[in-house]
């Protein structure tokens, strides 16, 4: 066989359509598509009626996002206040976030980037947990070794979230490359910003999982803003989903403001990754009406009016009106829902606030058996430099 014949046996395996003549592809002719369930004004197209969703899940979704946007603010405002030294918010994606929880198995492994607090939520995460990783006291499993909203909880199967920015990309197509290795009936869902798409890390997880065949949802949140860094500024391409189809990944487009939109994704993702091993890239197509943290002004990059039109599409405020259409929302329950949350809020802040911090000589543990002569050491200096200094540390901070 010949070079040329090698070649075009080759293209017709692969499936190349071939030409004579030069063809340039414009991404305006691969524009893809965006799910959309419930218009901006809460008002549901008939396919909305296909979704699984019931009154008793309906409400889980909605309490889970108000309870989201509670914390939020009071964690927001405590942070103003210096008590706690971070805060991310979720303020507007509460849809693409709860909604997509909701439609997975308690088996799924979640990988979070640092705006998935609604998922946590969803899976009971407790009031008191918040708090005590927040406030990094004694009572936080993960000894306070983690930055605030750094969460992470084994038994309710969310890895613990690492700062690096799109670490847990390709980690999630490995740990999903080992469920299906195990047999598991189980996936990994991988959250992430646009932003993070930019990271090397989006590019060698997606090309590891759609050759290895890996079970993953990968799950973009584009809520148009890479801390100040608008979209457009971003990348030229048909956002993030266009990449997905590049990789050879199977692909999904949702309004990450719409519930039911969100959640039939999200299920059907589930579905066709675990039938056919493979990879499922959804982007949820939202926007950020909170500053991107604590450390951020938006004012500084998006206008006034800009924030306003985003208002209008609040995921919280449609979905309460498609459920007060089936008649499965009472304003009088819901108020007194926020109300009592806000006081357990307050309160197990309070309390965490309270708890006595970890002890020094957790810095040197849980890694080595016995910890070497080199940490040992600089243990000591630490200590003896807050006992030098004991104003400015807390009273416990040296006691085991």
């Amino acid at each position: 066989m010949s070079t040329n014949e090698a070649v075009q046996d080759r293209n017709h395996l692969l499936g190349v359509k071939l030409t004579h003549e030069v063809a340039v592809i414009h991404k305006d002719s691969l524009a893809i598509p965006m799910l959309q369930l419930l218009a901006e004004n809460g008002e549901a197209h008939k396919s909305a009626e296909s979704v699984n969703i019931d009154e008793a899940q309906a409400n889980k979704i909605l309490r889970s996002m108000e309870y989201t946007r509670l914390l939020d603010d009071r964690m927001i405002g405590s942070q103003r206040q210096g008590r706690i030294s971070f805060y991310l918010g979720s303020r507007g994606e509460e849809a693409a976030t709860v909604a997509s929880a909701a439609a997975l198995s308690s088996n799924d492994m979640i990988m979070s980037q640092y705006r998935e607090q609604g998922a946590l939520v969803y899976r009971g995460y407790t009031t008191a947990q918040f708090m005590n990783q927040m406030f990094s006291n004694r009572l936080d499993p993960n000894k306070g070794r983690q930055m605030p909203i750094h969460y992470g909880d084994k038994k309710l199967n969310f890895m613990t979230i690492s700062s690096p920015l799109g670490t847990q990309i390709p980690q999630a197509a490995g740990y999903a490359y080992g469920q299906k290795m195990a047999g598991e009936p189980a996936l990994t869902i991988c959250y992430f910003g646009e932003g993070a798409a930019s990271e090397g890390d989006f590019h060698a997880g997606l090309n590891m999982a759609a050759v290895l065949n890996c079970p993953v949802i990968f799950f973009c949140r584009n809520n148009g803003y890479a801390i100040s860094t608008p979209a457009e500024e971003q990348f030229a391409g048909d956002g993030i989903a266009s990449r997905g189809v590049g990789y050879g990944v199977r692909t999904i487009r949702v309004d990450g403001n719409d519930v039911l939109a969100v959640y039939q994704a999200t299920q059907q993702a589930r579905e066709i990754a675990l039938a056919e091993n493979c990879p499922v890239l959804v982007e949820a197509m939202t926007y950020r009406l909170a500053a991107h943290s604590t450390s951020d002004d938006p004012s500084g990059y998006r206008s006034k009016d800009e924030e306003a039109k985003w208002q209008l599409k609040d995921p919280i405020l449609r979905f309460a009106k498609w459920m007060q259409a089936k008649g499965w929302y009472s304003e009088s329950d819901i108020t007194d829902y926020k109300n009592q949350t806000r006081d357990e809020i307050l309160a197990a802040l309070k309390q965490a606030e309270q708890a006595p911090i970890n002890p020094l000589q957790d810095i040197v543990e849980d890694v080595y058996d016995t910890p070497p002569w080199h940490l040992q050491k600089q243990l000591k200096e630490l200590e003896a430099h807050v006992a030098k200094y004991p104003s400015h540390y807390p009273k416990t901070a040296g006691s085991k």
